[in-house]
């Protein structure tokens, strides 16, 4: 069920609330999940990368684990994310990996870390995955996401592309 906030309403509550798009929903309050992947290539990254690691691409799956009050609003967020990739170099090991605001085709500026450590995560083979679970977001930060997630790009780094080495845009999935 959506539920978008009018024009009226929002003269009459005042500032501070936003309108929702036509994805958005609004749960009942307790707990729900939103869920979303993003398809991650060397090609998508702003300039696309080259070299040995150009060849990699991998997957993003992330859930949104959200509390809601008795009004549907968000209250509280927390989010787990499972990364797999492929085709990269044996003994890629990853730097960094976040979730940045910018659209397709454009860099944008780290919005939420994934708290990933140089070196924490490593593909002896070049492939593998790994999984980062209750990272805490901030309302702003899942509300942002929500109302608009083609807007946010997840992507990892390597100490030979420290700017990201493959990017892919959030998409829902439900």
């Amino acid at each position: 069920m959506k539920h978008c906030i009018s024009f009226l309403t929002v003269i009459a509550l005042g500032c501070g609330l936003t309108a929702c798009d036509d994805n958005a929903t609004i749960a009942p309050s307790g707990t729900s999940t939103s869920s979303f992947t993003a398809t991650l290539l060397p090609a998508n990254e702003v300039p696309p990368i080259t070299g040995s690691e150009a060849g990699g691409s991998g997957t993003a799956t992330i859930a949104f684990n959200l509390t809601n009050d008795a009004a549907g609003y968000v209250t509280a967020a927390t989010m787990d994310v499972t990364v797999n990739v492929t085709g990269f170099p044996a003994g890629t090991a990853l730097t960094q990996s976040h979730i940045h605001s910018g659209a397709a085709g454009a860099n944008g500026g780290v919005f939420v870390s994934l708290g990933l450590s140089a070196g924490e995560v490593n593909f002896p083979t070049g492939s593998g995955s790994f999984s980062k679970q209750g990272i805490t977001l901030t309302v702003d930060q899942a509300n942002t996401i929500l109302a608009n997630p083609g807007g946010f790009y997840l992507n990892i780094h390597t100490a030979a592309n420290p700017n990201g080495v493959a990017r892919g845009q959030l998409t829902r999935t439900q």
